[in-house]
Protein backbone atom coordinates (compact mmCIF):
# COMPACT_ATOMS: atom_id res chain seq x y z
CA UNK A 1 0.00 0.00 0.00
CA UNK A 2 0.96 3.45 -0.15
CA UNK A 3 0.27 5.49 2.45
CA UNK A 4 -0.61 8.84 4.14
CA UNK A 5 0.29 10.02 7.08
CA UNK A 6 -1.30 13.61 8.10
CA UNK A 7 0.07 15.19 11.86
CA UNK A 8 0.73 18.63 13.17
CA UNK A 9 3.28 17.49 15.35
CA UNK A 10 6.32 14.74 14.47
CA UNK A 11 10.06 13.46 14.87
CA UNK A 12 12.07 15.71 16.22
CA UNK A 13 9.26 17.19 18.67
CA UNK A 14 8.50 15.10 21.92
CA UNK A 15 5.26 14.02 22.50
CA UNK A 16 3.27 11.16 22.31
CA UNK A 17 1.39 11.85 18.74
CA UNK A 18 4.73 12.65 17.24
CA UNK A 19 6.16 9.23 18.75
CA UNK A 20 3.48 6.94 17.14
CA UNK A 21 3.20 8.48 14.23
CA UNK A 22 7.39 7.78 13.78
CA UNK A 23 6.94 4.33 15.11
CA UNK A 24 3.76 3.93 12.64
CA UNK A 25 5.91 4.84 9.71
CA UNK A 26 9.04 3.32 10.51
CA UNK A 27 7.29 -0.57 11.19
CA UNK A 28 4.57 -0.05 8.22
CA UNK A 29 7.90 0.32 6.29
CA UNK A 30 9.13 -2.95 7.69
CA UNK A 31 6.14 -4.62 6.67
CA UNK A 32 6.42 -3.37 2.92
CA UNK A 33 4.61 -0.63 2.55
CA UNK A 34 5.52 2.79 1.13
CA UNK A 35 4.66 5.84 4.00
CA UNK A 36 4.31 9.63 3.82
CA UNK A 37 4.59 11.79 6.49
CA UNK A 38 2.65 15.10 5.86
CA UNK A 39 3.56 17.76 9.04
CA UNK A 40 4.35 21.07 9.33
CA UNK A 41 7.79 22.06 9.48
CA UNK A 42 10.32 22.43 12.74
CA UNK A 43 13.73 24.13 12.65
CA UNK A 44 15.38 20.53 14.36
CA UNK A 45 14.50 18.84 11.75
CA UNK A 46 16.58 16.43 9.75
CA UNK A 47 16.94 17.85 6.07
CA UNK A 48 17.83 14.53 4.55
CA UNK A 49 14.43 12.98 5.70
CA UNK A 50 12.78 10.21 3.83
CA UNK A 51 9.24 10.41 2.38
CA UNK A 52 8.55 13.00 5.11
CA UNK A 53 6.97 16.38 3.68
CA UNK A 54 6.81 19.67 6.25
CA UNK A 55 4.11 22.92 5.26
CA UNK A 56 5.26 25.63 6.40
CA UNK A 57 4.26 26.47 10.16
CA UNK A 58 4.04 28.71 13.12
CA UNK A 59 4.98 28.03 16.74
CA UNK A 60 1.68 28.07 18.84
CA UNK A 61 1.78 27.18 22.91
CA UNK A 62 5.57 25.89 23.81
CA UNK A 63 6.76 23.46 21.06
CA UNK A 64 3.40 22.93 19.13
CA UNK A 65 3.17 24.29 15.25
CA UNK A 66 0.43 25.12 13.33
CA UNK A 67 0.51 24.44 9.45
CA UNK A 68 -0.98 25.73 6.68
CA UNK A 69 -4.78 24.44 5.70
CA UNK A 70 -4.14 23.45 2.30
CA UNK A 71 -0.99 23.40 0.17
CA UNK A 72 -1.37 23.54 -3.46
CA UNK A 73 1.61 22.81 -4.65
CA UNK A 74 2.29 19.82 -2.26
CA UNK A 75 -1.66 18.84 -3.01
CA UNK A 76 -0.73 18.44 -7.03
CA UNK A 77 2.78 15.93 -5.69
CA UNK A 78 0.58 14.10 -3.29
CA UNK A 79 -1.86 13.36 -5.83
CA UNK A 80 1.16 12.03 -8.36
CA UNK A 81 1.87 9.27 -5.45
CA UNK A 82 -0.81 7.14 -6.21
CA UNK A 83 -1.81 7.14 -2.48
CA UNK A 84 -4.13 4.16 -1.04
CA UNK A 85 -5.47 5.56 1.93
CA UNK A 86 -4.86 8.38 4.35
CA UNK A 87 -4.35 8.23 7.95
CA UNK A 88 -5.19 12.12 9.98
CA UNK A 89 -3.60 11.83 12.89
CA UNK A 90 -4.76 16.03 14.10
CA UNK A 91 -7.79 17.28 13.75
CA UNK A 92 -6.44 20.97 13.24
CA UNK A 93 -4.45 22.21 10.06
CA UNK A 94 -2.98 19.02 8.29
CA UNK A 95 -5.80 16.65 9.27
CA UNK A 96 -8.22 19.38 7.24
CA UNK A 97 -6.09 19.10 4.44
CA UNK A 98 -5.48 15.07 4.58
CA UNK A 99 -9.37 14.96 4.95
CA UNK A 100 -9.74 17.63 1.61
CA UNK A 101 -7.10 15.21 -0.48
CA UNK A 102 -8.71 12.46 0.53
CA UNK A 103 -11.85 13.91 -0.52
CA UNK A 104 -10.63 15.08 -4.06
CA UNK A 105 -9.07 11.94 -4.53
CA UNK A 106 -11.91 9.43 -3.53
CA UNK A 107 -9.60 7.26 -1.47
CA UNK A 108 -10.30 5.77 2.22
CA UNK A 109 -9.55 7.90 5.15
CA UNK A 110 -8.85 6.69 8.64
CA UNK A 111 -8.36 9.25 11.79
CA UNK A 112 -6.68 8.44 15.01
CA UNK A 113 -8.06 10.46 17.72
CA UNK A 114 -5.19 10.66 19.76
CA UNK A 115 -6.06 14.54 22.26
CA UNK A 116 -8.93 14.78 24.86
CA UNK A 117 -8.96 18.91 23.72
CA UNK A 118 -12.14 19.34 26.11
CA UNK A 119 -9.02 18.45 28.96
CA UNK A 120 -6.78 21.44 27.19
CA UNK A 121 -9.73 24.36 26.76
CA UNK A 122 -7.28 25.76 29.76
CA UNK A 123 -4.74 27.40 27.23
CA UNK A 124 -7.78 28.94 25.16
CA UNK A 125 -9.66 30.87 27.92
CA UNK A 126 -8.85 32.02 31.44
CA UNK A 127 -12.61 32.40 33.13
CA UNK A 128 -14.97 29.86 34.37
CA UNK A 129 -17.97 30.75 31.74
CA UNK A 130 -15.77 30.84 28.91
CA UNK A 131 -14.14 27.78 29.50
CA UNK A 132 -17.37 25.81 29.82
CA UNK A 133 -18.35 27.16 25.92
CA UNK A 134 -14.75 26.04 24.94
CA UNK A 135 -15.61 22.77 26.23
CA UNK A 136 -18.73 22.07 24.59
CA UNK A 137 -16.85 23.58 21.44
CA UNK A 138 -13.80 21.19 21.46
CA UNK A 139 -16.65 18.29 21.76
CA UNK A 140 -18.40 19.58 18.70
CA UNK A 141 -15.33 19.93 16.67
CA UNK A 142 -14.37 15.96 17.28
CA UNK A 143 -17.53 14.96 16.99
CA UNK A 144 -17.98 16.72 13.57
CA UNK A 145 -14.12 15.14 12.90
CA UNK A 146 -14.75 11.91 13.63
CA UNK A 147 -18.09 11.47 11.75
CA UNK A 148 -15.98 13.03 8.65
CA UNK A 149 -13.95 10.10 8.28
CA UNK A 150 -14.69 6.53 7.20
CA UNK A 151 -13.08 4.97 10.31
CA UNK A 152 -11.75 6.09 13.65
CA UNK A 153 -9.02 4.36 15.69
CA UNK A 154 -8.89 5.38 19.66
CA UNK A 155 -6.10 3.78 22.16
CA UNK A 156 -8.46 2.59 24.84
CA UNK A 157 -12.09 2.06 25.35
CA UNK A 158 -12.14 5.15 27.84
CA UNK A 159 -11.67 7.01 24.54
CA UNK A 160 -13.92 5.40 22.13
CA UNK A 161 -16.95 5.78 25.14
CA UNK A 162 -15.75 9.62 25.63
CA UNK A 163 -16.52 9.47 21.79
CA UNK A 164 -19.91 7.88 21.41
CA UNK A 165 -21.17 10.37 24.09
CA UNK A 166 -19.99 13.06 21.78
CA UNK A 167 -22.49 11.52 19.34
CA UNK A 168 -19.92 10.05 17.09
CA UNK A 169 -21.31 7.15 14.88
CA UNK A 170 -18.64 5.99 12.82
CA UNK A 171 -17.23 2.90 13.48
CA UNK A 172 -14.60 3.58 16.05
CA UNK A 173 -11.61 0.48 16.26
CA UNK A 174 -9.52 0.11 19.76
CA UNK A 175 -5.75 -0.05 18.87
CA UNK A 176 -3.79 0.93 21.61
CA UNK A 177 -0.37 2.67 20.19
CA UNK A 178 2.97 0.74 19.90
CA UNK A 179 6.66 1.75 21.12
CA UNK A 180 9.68 0.29 20.25
CA UNK A 181 10.69 -1.67 23.46
CA UNK A 182 14.14 -2.59 23.18
CA UNK A 183 15.09 1.01 22.73
CA UNK A 184 13.92 1.47 26.71
CA UNK A 185 16.03 -2.08 27.70
CA UNK A 186 17.95 -1.75 30.75
CA UNK A 187 20.33 -3.98 29.04
CA UNK A 188 21.14 -0.76 26.56
CA UNK A 189 22.89 1.30 29.09
CA UNK A 190 26.07 1.38 30.79
CA UNK A 191 25.46 1.61 34.22
CA UNK A 192 28.34 4.10 34.86
CA UNK A 193 27.30 6.12 32.70
CA UNK A 194 23.42 6.27 34.48
CA UNK A 195 25.18 7.22 37.39
CA UNK A 196 27.76 10.30 35.74
CA UNK A 197 23.83 11.36 34.99
CA UNK A 198 22.68 10.93 38.58
CA UNK A 199 25.77 13.18 39.70
CA UNK A 200 25.31 15.81 37.29
CA UNK A 201 21.57 16.07 38.39
CA UNK A 202 22.83 16.12 42.28
CA UNK A 203 21.45 12.65 42.68
CA UNK A 204 23.37 10.42 45.49
CA UNK A 205 24.24 7.19 44.80
CA UNK A 206 22.13 5.45 47.85
CA UNK A 207 19.27 7.73 46.64
CA UNK A 208 15.97 6.40 46.09
CA UNK A 209 14.55 8.28 42.51
CA UNK A 210 10.93 8.64 42.02
CA UNK A 211 10.85 9.98 38.45
CA UNK A 212 8.07 11.90 36.35
CA UNK A 213 8.84 11.82 32.31
CA UNK A 214 6.53 14.31 30.20
CA UNK A 215 4.80 17.46 29.65
CA UNK A 216 5.29 19.94 32.77
CA UNK A 217 1.51 21.67 32.09
CA UNK A 218 -1.22 22.09 34.18
CA UNK A 219 -3.17 19.24 32.93
CA UNK A 220 -0.35 16.53 33.90
CA UNK A 221 -1.62 17.42 37.47
CA UNK A 222 1.84 17.38 38.77
CA UNK A 223 1.15 19.83 41.34
CA UNK A 224 -0.66 17.05 43.61
CA UNK A 225 2.48 15.30 43.17
CA UNK A 226 4.49 18.10 45.10
CA UNK A 227 2.26 18.68 47.39
CA UNK A 228 2.09 14.52 48.07
CA UNK A 229 6.17 14.81 48.40
CA UNK A 230 5.87 17.49 50.84
CA UNK A 231 5.01 14.87 53.34
CA UNK A 232 6.82 12.22 52.10
CA UNK A 233 9.45 13.81 52.17
CA UNK A 234 9.48 14.71 55.77
CA UNK A 235 9.20 10.91 56.97
CA UNK A 236 11.75 9.47 54.65
CA UNK A 237 15.56 10.46 53.54
CA UNK A 238 17.65 9.71 50.95
CA UNK A 239 14.28 10.05 48.06
CA UNK A 240 14.63 12.30 45.04
CA UNK A 241 11.90 13.21 42.81
CA UNK A 242 12.55 14.21 39.23
CA UNK A 243 10.99 15.63 36.34
CA UNK A 244 12.31 14.99 33.22
CA UNK A 245 9.90 17.80 30.51
CA UNK A 246 9.42 21.06 30.21
CA UNK A 247 5.95 23.17 29.27
CA UNK A 248 4.20 25.90 30.13
CA UNK A 249 3.70 25.45 33.87
CA UNK A 250 7.49 24.69 34.93
CA UNK A 251 8.17 27.70 36.33
CA UNK A 252 5.40 28.10 38.32
CA UNK A 253 5.59 24.70 39.58
CA UNK A 254 9.60 25.10 40.27
CA UNK A 255 8.00 27.89 42.55
CA UNK A 256 5.83 25.80 44.10
CA UNK A 257 8.06 23.76 45.14
CA UNK A 258 10.55 25.96 46.89
CA UNK A 259 6.98 27.46 48.85
CA UNK A 260 6.72 24.03 50.07
CA UNK A 261 10.16 23.97 51.05
CA UNK A 262 11.16 20.36 49.18
CA UNK A 263 13.40 22.08 46.01
CA UNK A 264 16.49 20.70 47.28
CA UNK A 265 14.92 17.08 46.96
CA UNK A 266 13.03 18.08 43.75
CA UNK A 267 15.19 17.91 40.73
CA UNK A 268 13.55 20.18 37.15
CA UNK A 269 16.04 18.52 34.65
CA UNK A 270 14.54 20.23 31.65
CA UNK A 271 13.44 18.50 28.25
CA UNK A 272 15.75 15.72 26.90
CA UNK A 273 16.41 14.79 23.51
CA UNK A 274 14.21 11.62 22.18
CA UNK A 275 16.68 9.46 21.29
CA UNK A 276 18.54 9.96 24.82
CA UNK A 277 15.05 9.58 26.71
CA UNK A 278 15.84 5.93 27.56
CA UNK A 279 19.02 6.65 30.14
CA UNK A 280 16.38 8.51 32.05
CA UNK A 281 14.35 6.23 32.44
CA UNK A 282 17.00 4.19 34.08
CA UNK A 283 17.56 7.12 36.62
CA UNK A 284 14.57 6.04 38.33
CA UNK A 285 13.23 3.56 40.96
CA UNK A 286 9.49 4.01 40.10
CA UNK A 287 7.80 6.17 37.96
CA UNK A 288 4.61 8.13 39.09
CA UNK A 289 2.04 10.30 37.67
CA UNK A 290 -0.90 11.87 38.73
CA UNK A 291 -2.72 13.20 35.56
CA UNK A 292 -6.12 12.00 34.40
CA UNK A 293 -5.99 13.76 30.50
CA UNK A 294 -4.41 10.75 29.14
CA UNK A 295 -6.06 8.93 25.95
CA UNK A 296 -3.28 6.11 26.54
CA UNK A 297 -0.24 7.25 27.86
CA UNK A 298 2.60 6.52 26.63
CA UNK A 299 4.99 7.20 28.94
CA UNK A 300 3.88 5.13 31.24
CA UNK A 301 4.77 2.12 28.55
CA UNK A 302 7.97 3.12 27.94
CA UNK A 303 8.49 3.19 32.09
CA UNK A 304 7.67 -0.42 32.28
CA UNK A 305 10.01 -1.33 29.42
CA UNK A 306 12.41 0.30 31.09
CA UNK A 307 11.96 -1.89 34.24
CA UNK A 308 10.38 0.91 36.09
CA UNK A 309 6.99 0.04 38.55
CA UNK A 310 4.36 2.39 38.11
CA UNK A 311 2.22 4.10 40.48
CA UNK A 312 -0.37 6.34 38.81
CA UNK A 313 -3.58 8.05 39.65
CA UNK A 314 -6.70 5.53 39.07
CA UNK A 315 -7.91 6.04 35.29
CA UNK A 316 -9.82 4.09 32.31
CA UNK A 317 -7.08 4.72 30.15
CA UNK A 318 -4.54 2.37 31.93
CA UNK A 319 -6.57 -0.72 32.17
CA UNK A 320 -4.56 -3.51 30.54
CA UNK A 321 -1.57 -1.11 31.41
CA UNK A 322 -0.92 -1.32 34.83
CA UNK A 323 -2.20 -4.55 36.35
CA UNK A 324 -2.52 -3.37 40.31
CA UNK A 325 0.35 -5.35 42.63
CA UNK A 326 2.09 -7.16 38.98
CA UNK A 327 3.53 -4.06 37.28
CA UNK A 328 2.70 -1.08 39.37
CA UNK A 329 -0.67 0.50 41.64
CA UNK A 330 -3.33 3.01 41.00
CA UNK A 331 -4.01 5.49 43.84
CA UNK A 332 -7.07 7.56 44.45
CA UNK A 333 -5.82 9.56 47.33
CA UNK A 334 -2.52 11.14 48.51
CA UNK A 335 -2.59 7.92 51.33
CA UNK A 336 -3.20 5.47 49.15
CA UNK A 337 0.00 7.17 47.16
CA UNK A 338 2.30 7.07 50.31
CA UNK A 339 1.70 3.29 50.72
CA UNK A 340 1.92 2.24 47.31
CA UNK A 341 5.46 4.14 47.46
CA UNK A 342 6.33 2.45 50.83
CA UNK A 343 5.47 -1.07 49.15
CA UNK A 344 7.69 -0.18 46.64
CA UNK A 345 10.49 1.69 47.48
CA UNK A 346 10.88 -0.09 51.25
CA UNK A 347 10.60 -3.99 49.88
CA UNK A 348 13.56 -4.72 48.53
CA UNK A 349 12.22 -8.41 46.81
CA UNK A 350 8.81 -6.93 46.00
CA UNK A 351 10.31 -3.94 44.01
CA UNK A 352 12.55 -6.57 42.22
CA UNK A 353 9.46 -8.81 41.04
CA UNK A 354 7.53 -5.88 40.05
CA UNK A 355 10.28 -4.77 38.09
CA UNK A 356 10.59 -7.93 36.43
CA UNK A 357 6.72 -7.92 35.67
CA UNK A 358 7.33 -4.46 34.67
CA UNK A 359 9.14 -5.44 31.39
CA UNK A 360 7.44 -9.07 30.61
CA UNK A 361 3.96 -6.46 30.81
CA UNK A 362 5.08 -4.84 27.77
CA UNK A 363 5.22 -7.07 25.27
CA UNK A 364 1.41 -6.65 23.38
CA UNK A 365 2.81 -2.94 22.71
CA UNK A 366 5.42 -3.19 20.81
CA UNK A 367 5.28 -1.32 17.78
CA UNK A 368 5.20 -3.92 15.03
CA UNK A 369 2.07 -5.41 16.82
CA UNK A 370 1.11 -1.85 16.26
CA UNK A 371 1.91 -1.69 13.01
CA UNK A 372 0.09 -4.72 11.77
CA UNK A 373 -3.21 -4.34 13.60
CA UNK A 374 -3.38 -0.77 12.04
CA UNK A 375 -2.22 -2.25 8.54
CA UNK A 376 -5.33 -5.07 8.89
CA UNK A 377 -7.30 -1.83 9.73
CA UNK A 378 -6.20 -0.14 6.64
CA UNK A 379 -7.13 -3.03 4.45
CA UNK A 380 -10.33 -3.64 6.19
CA UNK A 381 -11.29 0.19 5.40
CA UNK A 382 -10.02 -0.41 1.57
CA UNK A 383 -11.94 -3.37 0.72
CA UNK A 384 -15.44 -1.21 2.43
CA UNK A 385 -14.22 1.65 0.15
CA UNK A 386 -13.87 -0.65 -3.18
CA UNK A 387 -17.20 -2.75 -2.28
CA UNK A 388 -19.21 1.00 -1.57
CA UNK A 389 -17.84 1.77 -5.38
CA UNK A 390 -18.83 -0.92 -6.98
CA UNK A 391 -22.63 -1.20 -5.70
Amino acid sequence: MKIGLFTDTYYPQINGVATSVLMLKENLEKLGHSVYVFTTTDPKADKNEKNVFRVASVPFKSSRRVGMFYNPLLSRRIKRLGLDIIHTNTEFSLGIFGRTIAKELNIPLVHTYHTIYEDYTHYIVKFGVLDTIAKKTARKLSENFCNSVDSVIVPTEKVKDLLRSYNVYKPINVIPSGIKLDKYSKANFDSSEILKIKNSLGIDKDDKVILYIGRISEEKNIKELLIGMQSYFKKNDNIKFLLVGDGPDREKLENLSQDLGISNRTIFAGERPWDEIGKYYQLGDVFVSASQSETQGLTFIEALASGLPVIAKKDRCLEGVIEVGYNGYMYSNLNEFYKYLDMVLKDKDHMKKLKDAAVKSTGKFSAMSFAQKIEEQYQKVIRAKKYRKAS
